[in-house]
């Protein structure tokens, strides 16, 4: 039988202290023993199924674990605090001073600034290619490259990354291909292509509801046992312990992702269409007019759909941020950064969450000023939205009904 992503998590089943449906939450930051010497193994890593530190592991946090691990079919995750949190950890746990990246131009602006701000004080250094074109990654690498970094789909200009190829770059130089799937949940299973470690950010789609913080590494056992290694584990040292409380809200909100991205791709597809139709510049993966949009068919687990991510073009800042504030005063969405949310959100990225990217660099990749970066929400009418989002674009003069 083949198993889907969602099913995976569908057949874990966990039984909370007194029987409840759901596992109970471990509201303790550190555990008793009845004997020292158990605390002594456990403290060692000897001692399956004890708990010493929350900050090591607890109950909880190792539930949401093996559940994204399942998603992913990876051996094993460790949760974190935040996105970054986990993007942090699993890229200083595999490179030391000395060592390179090889990074896709478009990425989170917080991953960009770590690489370009952060990380070449502890000397590692980084090289920014656009990952769509083999040639340039292969070029970039060099004797003392460790990684090679992108997003299944990259935020913000939404391109797509050819993780097979990639694999194969990274396995005939013997580097690790690590990949930020956050925009792509069950979507795209980068494991399954040829990923060594993949990253999300538990915030957005994964926990759906904007209310919680969170990140993941998936990767074998043995690279999730490094990350929690007590003398030299990243994950371990740097302390982005998720709080158990977070974790048992985000596995249960993880029961419902396959069908959320559902309806994202659906609603997310829809508006996509229309745009495009009405003339405006419109990137989504779904559309054939997208430069990755066979890369994404061949790699896509189908019946969850191209995502909830899309982006317009309507020409200027000032036309951007009045259009958004009427949507949003139309009760069309929030002007607000993040994503996966069940309203849509909207932001212009250049000046948001792309603003660590210097201008002139934003202009090279193709961030334009008056781009518009929608996180498509879970409506039950989506014609009905669009109709509303229409009549918002008439009215700040980006759409003419008279070309449409």
């Amino acid at each position: 039988m083949k198993y889907k992503p969602a099913d995976r998590i569908q057949d874990l089943q966990y039984f909370g202290e007194f029987g409840g449906v759901n596992p109970s939450i471990s509201d303790s930051s550190t555990y008793t023993f009845l004997s020292a010497k158990t605390m002594f193994d456990t403290f060692e890593g000897n001692a399956e199924g004890c708990y010493l530190y929350s900050r090591h592991s607890s109950p909880s946090n190792l539930y949401l674990g093996e559940a994204l691990a399942a998603m992913e079919g990876t051996e094993a995750a460790n949760v974190a605090a935040s996105g970054m949190g986990a993007i942090t950890a699993a890229l200083l746990q595999l490179c030391n001073a000395g060592d390179h990246i090889v990074c896709s131009r478009t990425v989170y602006g917080g991953t960009y600034a770590f690489l370009k701000n952060f990380a070449p004080k502890f000397g590692i250094e980084t090289t920014f290619v656009d990952v769509t074109n083999p040639e340039l990654v292969e070029a970039a690498v060099q004797k003392n490259t460790k990684v090679i970094y992108c997003e299944s789909v990259s935020n913000p200009l939404l391109e797509i990354a050819d993780l097979e190829i990639l694999s194969r770059i990274s396995k005939v130089h013997d580097l690790k291909l690590v990949v930020d799937n956050t925009f792509s949940p069950l979507s795209i299973t980068p494991i399954k292509l040829g990923a060594d470690v993949v990253i999300h950010s538990l915030t957005k789609f994964i926990n759906g509801s904007s209310d919680t913080v969170g990140g993941v590494v998936c990767g074998t056992k043995e690279f999730i046992n490094d990350l929690r290694n007590v003398n030299d584990g990243a994950a371990m040292l740097l302390g982005p312990t998720m709080d158990s409380f977070r974790a048992a809200s985000i596995l249960k909100n993880l029961r419902t992702l396959h069908i959320r991205m559902k309806q994202h791709s659906h609603n997310a597809m829809y508006l996509a269409k229309k745009f495009q139709e009405d003339g405006f510049k419109t990137v989504y993966p779904g559309l054939k007019s997208h430069s990755g949009h066979e890369t994404f068919r061949r790699m896509m687990n189908e019946s969850y759909g191209f995502g909830g991510m899309l982006t317009i073009d309507v020409g200027s800042l000032d036309k951007a941020n009045e259009l958004m504030e009427l949507m949003q005063e139309r009760n069309l969405g929030y002007l607000a950064v993040s994503l996966g949310f069940y309203k849509t959100l909207f932001s212009a990225p250049g000046t948001s969450t792309s603003s660590e990217i210097p201008i002139e660099e934003q202009k090279e990749m193709g961030l334009s000023d008056g781009l518009i970066r929608f996180s498509i929400g879970l409506d039950n009418d989506i014609a009905r939205t669009y109709e509303m989002m229409k009549e918002c674009m008439v009215k700040v003069g980006v759409l003419n009904t008279e070309l449409v």
